[in-house]
This record gives C-alpha cells, sequence and structure tokens, in this order.
C-alpha cells in the first residue's frame, strides 16, 4: 500500500490503496467499512463515470470502454428521486476507477453505511465521492451488485 497525503488530498496508486482511503474515511465518520468490492464491467473496463446523489442514495456508473449503465447496490430503487451530479476529479479526468466498502450493524450481515470510493487514474487522487445511510439486508449480495 503507498496511501499518501500530499496538501489536502490523499493519493495511491492500486485499489489496496482506494480500499485504505475508504476505510480511513469511513473510520473518521465512525461507521468503519469493514467490506469492499471494486467495480468492473463485463466487457473488462475498471473505469467509469461516476453519477451520484447522497440524499436519494444512489449511484450510477457508466463504463468507459462499452457505455454500458450500472446501478451500484440497490440504487436502482432509489433513481426515481434522484438528482445525480457526475463526479469528476480536481484535475478534471472525469474517468475514475470505482470501489465500494460497508459498514454493517455489530453482529449482523446488514449494512448501515455504504461508500462508493474513486481512484483517478490520471492523477492518483483517492477519495470517498459519495456516502449515505444504507438498510440493506445481507451486505454479500449488495456488494455483488457493484
Amino acid at each position: 500500500m503507498t496511501l499518501r497525503k500530499k496538501r489536502q488530498y490523499w493519493y495511491g496508486d492500486h485499489y489496496e490503496d482506494l480500499q485504505a482511503e475508504i476505510r480511513r474515511f469511513s473510520q473518521e465518520r465512525g461507521y468503519p467499512a469493514a467490506h469492499f468490492a471494486v467495480a468492473q464491467c463485463a466487457c473488462g473496463a475498471d473505469t467509469f463515470h461516476l453519477y451520484s446523489d447522497d440524499e436519494a442514495g444512489a449511484a450510477v456508473r457508466v463504463c468507459s470502454g462499452c457505455e454500458r449503465q450500472h446501478a451500484i447496490g440497490d440504487s436502482e430503487d432509489y433513481l426515481r428521486e434522484a438528482e445525480l451530479q457526475k463526479s469528476v476529479c480536481v484535475c478534471d479526468t472525469e474517468t475514475l476507477q470505482i470501489a465500494v466498502g460497508v459498514s454493517l450493524y455489530e453482529g449482523s450481515s446488514d449494512v448501515r453505511w455504504l461508500y462508493v470510493g474513486c481512484r483517478c487514474p490520471s492523477c492518483g487522487i483517492v477519495g470517498v465521492y459519495a456516502d449515505w445511510k444504507n438498510e440493506y439486508i445481507g451486505f454479500e449480495d449488495l456488494l455483488r451488485r457493484v
């Protein structure tokens, strides 16, 4: 792992660094992420355009390779109310690598909080671009839907 801080931003070189940033961010918020999934398209691409709405609890990724749209987790259930905003790195790169982390209720496999983290393949910045309370029963199923 090579997670490092420069000024106010964190940088990393790999998905492990992105997971470390989700873990760091979630720990500060009081709901530490313990389980993770990396977004990968069926076409093999691993970079996406991310659209999200924290208030609605919804996020969508659009593959940079085949342009296929994927709702993240259970977001499809909340897209009607969502006002999705496109995520862009501070370096103006629009394609991002995505990983999701979830915090669980103690002694349970039920999700308490969901974090959508991104890594910019151009500059290496990692960060949590979206997060929200998520009451999904069974984290394994939710993470399979990333």
